[in-house]
């Protein structure tokens, strides 16, 4: 029996795509190995959004084709955003690949494996329209009481600086029936917390609804009685409408998290960015996501040294950001890609003047989470344990409805001797720190 290997880079929107290959894969008799040193067939799904992680895909693809002489391997295939944007390229370059597949073939997996095993080399890209649905084989890597949901593929929204359009295609939803089917199904095996994904999960519908239905499918969602949180990630604040406001007030299930990667607080440079609000309109949104919805966690993430970014406009940044004291916050460089409207711009910022920017806005937003996470001090949250210390018999660690997982920090449980991974247990915080927190558990 053939044995594939697999590795998957970039987003949890990516992680999905694998999921569903790996599952086409096992119905094809094809044995799955977290070890690629046994692979017969290894396949990379590659991220290409900004430079560091197409870096990040090069060397990973290079590290795997050095299976082929110190392991068993017959055929490297390069899936994902990499394979779609630079599909000709790639085959032409890497002699170590055997096959591209892009976003829109990750379906025809097992047409690149056979004719890569015949000897073949082929350019598998399709057109970037496709997108899974609950009928489709699925093994799923996340924990067995967590999943991802990817509501919708694409993107409509056109930000200057952003190859998602190009490598993914247009924004496309699923069914409101067809995600709630697979949910049941997920919830039915045990999962209890969902994370429902989309380039912009605002946006979800409109394309096949003639309006949001974010609302809609939510209050599907947690009628399923075996799920315990249902979260929100990648919203766009364009679409988060009062509507979704006061159901994320009002129903326990959906946790009070709100994800809003907001990219810029200067409306100069938001205009530059194309991005559809002003600081202004972020503002209110904010002012009314924190009256409304009692004890929320806000999330975002912000671009420096856009082109022509000034010293001032960055200082606008700054200053918005610590105006609003975020929970969390990610902050990157602006990544000059190519086919974008950002790239041919006039007045492109330095390196050295981008570093400096973004070790000064993580050094502020550092203090302020750790703040943040001082105040948590003597409040009690419901925690997800998702593993034990191996070193400390008594300590477990986990998520509240605070922290997403992967891109958040954890809370470690002190006096928790018993706990496993999926349980949900009572804790008092004890100690923040800037990124985890320390908790006791409370007795039941």
């Amino acid at each position: 029996m053939l044995k594939a290997g697999f590795i998957s880079l970039g987003c949890a929107k990516n992680l999905v795509d694998t999921e569903v290959m790996l599952g086409i894969l096992a119905e094809n008799a094809i044995e799955l190995t977290t070890d690629p040193s046994t692979a017969d067939i290894l396949i990379v799904n590659t991220c290409s959004f900004i430079k560091s992680a197409k870096e990040e895909s090069i060397t990973t693809i290079l590290n795997m084709a050095e299976y082929k002489t110190a392991g068993q391997c017959k055929t490297l295939i390069i899936a994902g955003c990499l394979g779609q944007r630079y599909k000709q390229e790639l085959l032409d370059e890497m002699p170590e690949a055997d096959a591209i597949i892009g976003t829109g073939a990750w379906h025809r997996i097992m047409e690149a494996v056979n004719e890569t095993l015949k000897g073949n080399r082929v350019v598998i890209a399709g057109k970037a329209d496709t997108i899974y649905d609950d009928k489709m084989p699925r093994i799923r890597t996340t924990p067995d009481y967590s999943a991802y949901i990817k509501i919708a593929e694409g993107c409509d929204n056109r930000c200057t600086y952003c190859v998602i359009p190009m490598v993914r295609g247009n924004y496309r939803s699923r069914t409101i029936e067809d995600i709630t089917a697979e949910v049941k199904r997920l919830a039915a095996r045990g999962v209890k917390e969902v994370n429902l994904i989309a380039q912009d999960t605002t946006n979800y519908g409109h394309d096949i609804y003639g309006k949001s239905r974010l609302t809609d499918l939510l209050r599907e969602l947690v009628k399923i009685e075996e799920l315990k949180w249902v979260r929100i990630l990648y919203c766009y604040p364009k679409y988060f409408t009062d509507e979704l406001i006061e159901l994320m007030a009002n129903e326990p299930k959906i946790c009070k998290y709100v994800d809003l990667p907001l990219q810029h607080a200067d409306n100069e440079v938001l205009r530059r960015m194309n991005r559809r609000d002003t600081k202004e309109s972020v503002e209110e949104l904010l002012q009314k996501i924190h009256a409304r919805i009692p004890n929320v966690t806000v999330r975002s993430s912000f671009i420096v040294g856009f082109p022509g970014e000034t010293q001032e406009q960055y200082q606008n940044l700054r200053d918005f950001v610590e105006a609003q004291r975020f929970d969390k916050v990610g902050v990157f460089t602006y990544s000059r890609e190519e086919d974008t409207p950002a790239f041919a711009m006039e007045n492109q910022v330095t390196e050295e003047v981008m570093q400096e920017r973004y070790h000064d806005l993580m050094s502020l937003q550092c203090k302020i989470s750790e703040e943040v996470n001082l105040q948590l001090e003597g409040a009690t949250f419901e925690v997800l344990i998702e593993g034990r210390d191996l070193e400390q018999k008594s300590v477990s660690y986990g998520r509240s409805y605070r922290e997403a997982p992967e891109v958040d920090g954890q809370i470690y449980v002190e006096n928790d001797l018993d706990s496993q991974p999926g349980d949900f247990i009572k804790v008092k915080i004890v100690q923040g720190f800037t990124y985890d927190v320390l908790g006791e558990k409370i007795p039941e």
